[in-house]
């Protein structure tokens, strides 16, 4: 919802419109669907031809992600004036621990409250807010707080829900089994084969009978949401653990030559932002689904980081021998891990360059000149030349192509 919120601050005229923010085209697939269109059914990551389907009179936006996280600092500038300890988990959704906080800004519901309207007046949006003594609790009473989209229309939430030490477990067991963090689809279905559809009957079979279905660790951490028990602290700035890109194309590419100048973009946007946080990946995993909706993914982890295009093509172009492109290839992406102990990458431009290994030596002056070039006239002023094909730059539709 929140992409949804932020297209309607600067379209206020839909407002009360059924709107799905994401892919417009057959092959995307949705972002965020506001509480109108999600009373036909409509939801994320549905593709978008079914949301079509669902409510043809819908309005459906491009979406623009540059736009949601410049909304996204302003909101997060909030969560810091009250707390440090703010772990994100999206571009709308945090943990904030407050126990610090208590003496100067009152108990778990007025922070709730102040934060509300303090995000309400930085940025214009509401938010919702769940207050409880662990985190996946709160997450769920923080859903609990939010708007229905109903089939009769769409009922306005509470804006805060509290979980009171003491009532956690009650309020746990009051949802369907869904909502417990790990059941997935195929859990789903396991539990629904054992008679399990809401939490409540997943707390009566116990331990033992789950992990039969389940295996006994899934069991046990099934069993301790169902009390409402979750010990994770907040971690603020989590740090992370991979950057790629990935794109559904409009067409099935079947031209190996095609495929690769592709993934020269999408190579060349996910090394530029490693670049631009600091980071030094080593693994390097290439992603190909087909027409058919088969896929593949394969990866490869080095022993030296790699951080610019041609010494990451080296190693996809190594992975793409198990591609076969002639099949016709949906989506393709390319995503750069394993950042822990690496040797930090402002080093590694400063190193001499018989410590930086092959093909990354060889471009290290001239990403750093790429980079400064970028930085002055703007991120599409210079690029590969192998990466020239004609389509829009990775990032501009992460939820699949347009009409």
């Amino acid at each position: 919802m929140f992409f949804v919120a932020v297209e309607l601050r600067r379209r206020p005229e839909l407002a009360g419109l059924p709107v799905v923010v994401g892919g417009t085209g057959d092959r995307g697939v949705v972002a965020a669907a506001s509480y109108e269109a999600r009373r036909y059914g409509i939801h994320s990551a549905m593709p978008s031809r079914a949301a079509r389907r669902l409510c043809p009179a819908a309005v459906f936006l491009p979406g623009d992600l540059a736009a949601y996280a410049a909304v996204s600092r302003e909101v997060f500038e909030v969560f810091h004036r009250f707390t440090p300890l703010v772990e994100g988990l999206s571009l709308d959704e945090a943990f904030l621990d407050v126990t610090g906080a208590r003496r100067l800004h009152g108990d778990g519901p007025a922070v709730a409250a102040a934060v509300r309207r303090e995000v309400a007046g930085a940025t214009g949006l509401a938010c919702s807010v769940g207050v409880a003594s662990c985190k996946f609790v709160a997450k769920l009473a923080s859903v609990r707080a939010k708007p229905r989209g109903t089939a009769t229309g769409v009922l306005p939430g509470a804006g805060v829900v509290v979980v009171e030490p003491g009532e956690e477990r009650a309020f746990v067991r009051s949802h369907e089994v869904e909502a417990l963090w790990g059941v997935g689809p195929a859990t789903l279905a396991r539990l629904h084969r054992i008679g399990i559809r809401t939490v409540d009957d997943l707390a009566a079979a116990g331990a033992d009978a789950l992990a039969a279905a389940l295996g006994r660790t899934a069991a046990h951490h099934l069993v301790a949401l169902a009390d409402g028990r979750d010990d994770r602290p907040v971690v603020p700035d989590g740090e992370a653990k991979s950057v790629g890109n990935e794109e559904t194309f409009a067409r099935d590419v079947t031209d190996a030559a095609a495929l690769r100048a592709h993934l020269v973009r999408l190579v060349d946007a996910a090394t530029h932002r490693c670049r631009t946080k600091g980071l030094a990946p080593r693994t390097v995993v290439l992603k190909i689904r087909y027409g058919d909706m088969d896929a593949i993914t394969r990866s490869r982890t080095l022993d030296h980081a790699v951080t610019t295009v041609p010494a990451v093509m080296a190693v996809v172009d190594e992975l793409l021998a198990d591609a076969e492109p002639h099949r016709g290839v949906r989506l393709a992406g390319v995503s750069l891990r394993s950042f822990d102990g690496d040797e930090p990458l402002a080093s590694l431009f400063d190193a001499d360059q018989a410590t930086v290994s092959g093909i990354e030596s060889d471009w290290l002056a001239a990403t750093r000149a790429l980079d400064g070039i970028r930085a002055r006239f703007g991120a599409g002023a210079i690029g590969p030349g192998s990466a020239v094909v004609d389509r829009p730059p990775p990032g501009a539709s992460p939820w699949g192509p347009h009409r």
